[in-house]
């Protein structure tokens, strides 16, 4: 069986720190492993507007920016199929289908589903198309065939729910639908990166988020009103890693050669938190010692990004053609899923609805 990859982001804005390390930078180890037969990208549009319905423009502006994100920190359309979710109708034909297959309550029960629901203020007002978000979800998944979903912690009851809803379908109609397995981030820090304040994850609604394309200034301004240790007080005083942000970013991207270039006098993290733990150490210099890694790893991507910019045309072909190759494998996929239920009347001898009136 060929070992394929699809995974995604909602295009409501840039990307941040966040989706790099939970997902994209491992997106692009996956895709450099040689270990994947196809890896597609999904810009989800579609996704985006169910909750965005009213905010069409937000969604539409932000397809070139998550595109230019994928390819400055390394996503290689000849190696990847970026396309965009709007533009492969068998999505949701397919998702029409996988309706019949799930229940309101189970939806409901979904606790991805819930969580948002509560940090949006839905409450009894969800619309349809969000509460059908796992739906489309396992549409999306399945229509490419995908053995493998690399996803956050946070996602999990999704991928879990598009096996549910693959087993219900290969039960009924026999063995069809392809199952996928969950691939996590390899450490827990990257399940889920905290946002600036400390208090939740990064992200777009909160405003605590550090973007991938943030200026040097802006990404200093948001690392020096990172949230530490508020009994830290001196620099004398005993301070606390655990729930510390600049240590919880440091966990995530410093690396020994880091400590080597910039902070000579350690000779890893373990000695910074040591030193941090028994006092006389301050949060200025951690803090810019983060800085300092930040701009060792956003630098290159910036650049790559300005470089991209400059042929805005060519990153739209790039989701052209990706676009033209989403389709072929999704239209594959519905037409054996049509088959299999027996309704793909016209394109089909053994399903041609003439059949019935022959004994007759």
């Amino acid at each position: 069986m060929k070992q394929i990859i699809l995974s995604g982001d909602r295009p409501t804005g840039r990307l941040h720190l966040g989706h790099y390390v939970g997902s994209v930078k491992r997106r692009v180890e996956l895709q450099n492993s040689g270990k994947f037969d196809e890896i597609y990208i999904m810009i989800a549009d579609a996704q985006a507007l169910t909750d965005n319905a009213d905010n069409p423009e937000k969604v539409r502006r932000n397809i070139l920016e998550v595109a230019l994100d994928y390819m400055s920190v390394g996503l290689d359309p000849k190696k990847s199929v970026m396309f965009i979710q709007s533009q492969v109708p068998a999505l949701y034909e397919l998702t029409a289908y996988y309706m019949n297959l799930v229940t309101v309550s189970r939806l409901q029960r979904n606790p991805t589903i819930k969580s948002e629901i509560k940090l949006r203020g839905f409450e009894s007002s969800i619309p349809s198309g969000f509460l059908n978000y796992p739906v489309s979800q396992a549409a999306d998944i399945t229509a490419f065939d995908a053995t493998c979903v690399p996803v956050g912690e946070d996602q999990m009851p999704m991928v879990e729910q598009t096996k549910e809803i693959v087993h219900s379908f290969n039960r009924i109609y026999g063995e069809t639908l392809v199952e996928p397995k969950i691939l996590l981030p390899e450490t827990n820090v990257c399940q889920r990166l905290c946002g600036i304040d400390g208090k939740a994850k990064m992200s777009k609604s909160l405003g605590n988020c550090i973007y991938l394309a943030d200026t040097p200034e802006d990404i200093k301004k948001k690392v020096m009103s990172m949230y530490t240790d508020p009994n830290h007080l001196k620099v004398s005083d005993p301070g606390c890693v655990e729930g510390n942000t600049v240590f919880t970013y440091l966990d995530a991207f410093c690396t020994d050669e880091h400590f080597e270039k910039y902070l000579p006098e350690y000779k890893n993290l373990d000695e910074l938190k040591a030193h941090y733990r028994r006092g006389g150490l301050g949060d200025v210099k951690i803090k810019r010692f983060l800085n300092a890694v930040l701009e060792d790893i956003l630098t290159p991507i910036r650049a790559r990004r300005k470089e991209l910019e400059q042929d805005i045309e060519g990153v739209m072909k790039v989701l052209e053609e990706g676009c033209a190759k989403a389709n072929m494998k999704a239209n594959a996929t519905l037409k054996r899923a049509k088959n299999a239920m027996k309704i793909n009347y016209f394109d089909d001898s053994e399903n041609n609805i003439t059949d019935y009136f022959k004994d007759k």
